[in-house]
């Protein structure tokens, strides 16, 4: 517990409007993508057809779109920041799995990725100071 509150601080101190700006655009585009993989469900298990064979195949549909949507707001917000892409991580590296299991789509590979190298950043540097968390921490 320590350890958060220690990167909290150091964010909270090395807080930036850009790097707020990143955060809202992530959980943005996550949130979005939510809603495309709800209105395309076909779509969706295209995507998770290399791995049909594993466990829980079937559950991974029904836990991408709302792990995005609700992700997506809360990361905008900044609220839960690191909870909400605790969530989002398994579905990333998912994403980027696939590109080995199935057929190399570049396109899909290379969103994929940077998306995950920009949840595991904010998974160290947290929500920042101009967030939701901060708001109410600073309420009490």
């Amino acid at each position: 517990m320590g350890t958060v509150k220690t990167l909290n601080k150091w964010a909270n101190a090395h807080t930036y409007y850009p790097l707020d700006l990143i955060r809202v655009a992530l959980g943005v585009f996550l949130f979005f993508k939510g809603i495309h993989f709800i209105g395309n469900t076909e779509l969706l298990i295209e995507l998770i057809d290399p791995l049909k064979n594993w466990a829980g195949s079937l559950m991974m549909v029904h836990y991408v779109a709302p792990a995005h949507l609700i992700g997506g707001l809360l990361i905008a917000f900044g609220l839960l920041t690191r909870w909400a892409i605790i969530a989002q991580l398994p579905i990333l590296i998912g994403a980027v799995a696939i590109n080995f299991f199935g057929p190399m789509d570049t396109k899909g590979f290379l969103s994929a990725l940077i998306i995950l190298v920009i949840c595991a950043f904010f998974l160290v540097y947290g929500s920042g100071k101009h967030s939701a968390d901060y708001y109410f921490k600073m309420q009490k």
